[in-house]
């Protein structure tokens, strides 16, 4: 049984497009165990309910925006693969500007991002990747909340397929969920590549 495991953005929850759509095409396939957390929104709360889920290691993560920095955490942690979409490099710069109170739909709980908690995300992130042959990167041009060039930096060496145009929601991604799953199922390693 491979297990495979998805992370959503910041402010988004397991009932996100994505995720259910993720969640769709996983469960049509064989001897595959597909969980979608919903993470709260403390980076160190947030790491404790991860901490939690990977008792079992994934056989890879995926994770949108927030949750593709936090799938990359994980990733360099057990070493497993992960697949990113529009990933947020650096998170602790752009969600600074995100100060405030939230409300998590699916958890109920209201959440009180501070300034400190950028102080977690910057401890969380690793300096450099150990292996980037075990991502897949996605990114779209048309990112209006994340700039995709970061991510084309940080993740040098990994598959990286980049998409003019589009959004932060990554416009059409159903289409890549066989490429996603065929990525996360296989035991491959796979090059430096970079598509428009």
């Amino acid at each position: 049984m491979q297990r495979i495991l998805y992370l959503h953005g910041f402010a988004s929850s397991s009932l996100s497009t994505k995720a259910v759509q993720t969640q769709a095409y996983f469960a049509a396939l064989p001897n595959v165990h597909f969980q979608a957390l919903d993470l709260p929104y403390t980076p160190d709360a947030a790491m404790q309910v991860l901490e939690q889920a990977i008792v079992q290691p994934p056989t890879a993560i995926i994770g949108s925006s927030l949750g593709g920095f936090l799938a990359t955490v994980l990733a360099e942690r057990i070493g497993c693969r992960a697949c990113v979409i529009n990933p947020a490099v650096a998170p602790h710069r752009v969600l600074s500007q995100f100060l405030g109170e939230y409300e998590h739909p699916v958890l109920q709980q209201r959440y009180q991002v501070q300034a400190q908690h950028m102080q977690q995300l910057e401890a969380l992130m690793p300096m450099r990747l150990q292996q980037p042959s075990r991502y897949l990167v996605l990114l779209q041009s048309g990112d209006e909340v994340l700039d995709y060039r970061l991510a084309v930096d940080y993740y040098q060496g990994a598959q990286v397929q980049l998409v003019t145009g589009g959004d932060h929601s990554f416009v059409g991604y159903q289409d890549y969920l066989p490429h996603i799953a065929d990525f996360c199922l296989q035991p491959q390693e796979t090059g430096s590549q970079i598509t428009v």
